[in-house]
């Protein structure tokens, strides 16, 4: 996914807030919704694009569920509310990237119990730049939709319906 995981971060985030009460933490879910891709700037900086960037750290499932089953732990135990529904809104951003990143890009969901990629769709390699070939495929459709969703969702939020 190239540029839908912002949009989708927030819809994501509008709707959990809605569900947790809050008018807060938008920034929260907006920079958790692409915080993953961090990892590109290893990618190109260090790593020389030797190894793929979903196979680093930041785009593991498991280490992201037991950090935030642990800040869970955490707020519930100090009962602090406000960690509670940050390490809400970010985690389900996070895992909202990898899923979305699964449809192509392949994630490996089951590290480190097996080593394997989940995704749902193979973008073939036809053009010689290598994103047209994620672009022009159908599956930018999601990104699409996301867009759009996420601009409707604005323009009535500000609109104040």
């Amino acid at each position: 996914m190239f540029i839908g995981h912002l949009p989708a971060g927030f819809l994501l985030t509008h709707w959990l807030q809605n569900k947790l009460k809050t008018k807060k933490f938008l920034w929260v879910g907006l920079l958790a919704s692409i915080f993953p891709d961090i990892d590109m700037l290893y990618f190109y900086l260090v790593d020389n694009r030797q190894t793929l960037h979903h196979h680093y750290w930041t785009h593991l499932p498991l280490f992201w569920i037991a950090l935030g089953i642990f800040l869970i732990l955490i707020a519930k135990i100090f009962n602090k509310r406000a960690l509670y529904i940050i390490t809400i809104i970010a985690l389900a951003n996070i895992i909202l990237h990898l899923v979305l990143d699964s449809i192509v890009g392949g994630i490996n969901w089951p590290y480190p119990f097996i080593d394997y990629d989940v995704f749902l769709f193979t973008v073939p390699a036809k053009y010689n730049f290598w994103v047209w070939n994620f672009i022009l495929h159908w599956t930018f459709l999601f990104e699409v939709i996301a867009i759009i969703a996420a601009a409707v969702l604005l323009y009535k939020r500000r609109k104040g319906d």
